[in-house]
């Protein structure tokens, strides 16, 4: 085995390792009340106006004015899908504190109350993406691809094994997923996938039709501005394992890494710490 095939294959496997690791958080409760070991399991970023929304293994987070995590609303629920739709409005999955599936719930004030739309205890949805009116769900209860343009009612696409997904866009029939072959590819809205193909990326998001960004299991990350054929290393975002990736436009990149929530304004060549948490493994 040459080196660099046995590098891939060593990412491969974390990856693969990772989406293991994930799928056994289901049962897990969260126990701590403490905002620091809250924080220390991420989920999912997103910016509303210019604050920063950390969803965690308990709760929603915003860092205050001083840089410490302040729990939004009163959940401490297993927060493990999350996107922002709009300035106000959140969707999410996860599961909660006291066990189960949370389906789809949404949020119309930022995170501080929320409301069931949809597939309570019936899944989780552990990645999520909206974009052209529609709702984009990684089922990983039912090992689903799933859409919906109301959050109610859902149409099921393709079994899929992944970690994440995003959405071009461009074109609303384009949706890629990160699995533990590498980039698998929808051409047709998720319907179906093509085999997981190099390079293995942990995280996505695609903001701009010229700027897609992944990130890899170490922290590398990673741009393409011809949708994914093609790669550029960026930098390697500090901290180590990333936990989630969230690009607001081709410029503004949020990454979540074991020891902090990083922000860069200049296309991911520099970071700086918006907030630390305690350090973690896992996904």
């Amino acid at each position: 085995m040459n080196k660099r095939h046995a590098a891939v294959t060593a990412t491969a496997l974390a990856l693969a390792l990772t989406l293991a690791a994930c799928s056994s958080d289901d049962d897990d409760t969260p126990s701590s009340a403490d905002p620091a070991a809250a924080i220390s399991h991420i989920h999912g970023l997103g910016l509303a106006g210019e604050r920063l929304y950390v969803a965690t293994h308990q709760g929603v987070y915003t860092p205050t004015a001083k840089g410490e995590p302040e729990l939004v609303g009163d959940s401490k629920d297993d927060f493990m899908g999350f996107t922002v739709a709009a300035d106000s409005t959140f969707y999410a999955s996860g599961h909660p504190s006291e066990g189960g599936n949370k389906g789809l719930i949404k949020s119309t004030d930022a995170g501080k109350t929320w409301t069931s739309l949809s597939l309570n205890g019936q899944s989780d949805f552990h990645a999520l993406d909206f974009a052209h009116g529609t709702i984009f769900g990684l089922d990983a209860t039912n090992g689903l691809l799933r859409t919906s343009t109301d959050g109610r009612s859902w149409k099921d696409g393709a079994t899929l094994q992944a970690l994440d997904i995003a959405v071009s866009p461009e074109d609303p029939g384009t949706v890629l997923a990160t699995t533990a072959e590498g980039i698998a590819r929808s051409t047709d809205g998720g319907k179906t996938f093509t085999q997981g193909k190099e390079p293995v990326m942990a995280f996505l998001s695609w903001p701009a039709k010229d700027a897609l960004y992944g990130i890899d299991t170490s922290g590398g990350l990673n741009r393409s501005s011809d949708g994914g054929a093609t790669w550029k290393p960026v930098s390697t975002v500090p901290g180590g394992q990333p936990q989630a990736l969230t690009a607001l436009d081709a410029e503004h990149v949020l990454a979540a890494t074991q020891d902090g929530v990083y922000e860069s304004k200049d296309g991911g060549r520099t970071f700086t710490k918006q907030l630390a948490v305690e350090s973690s493994s896992g996904y």
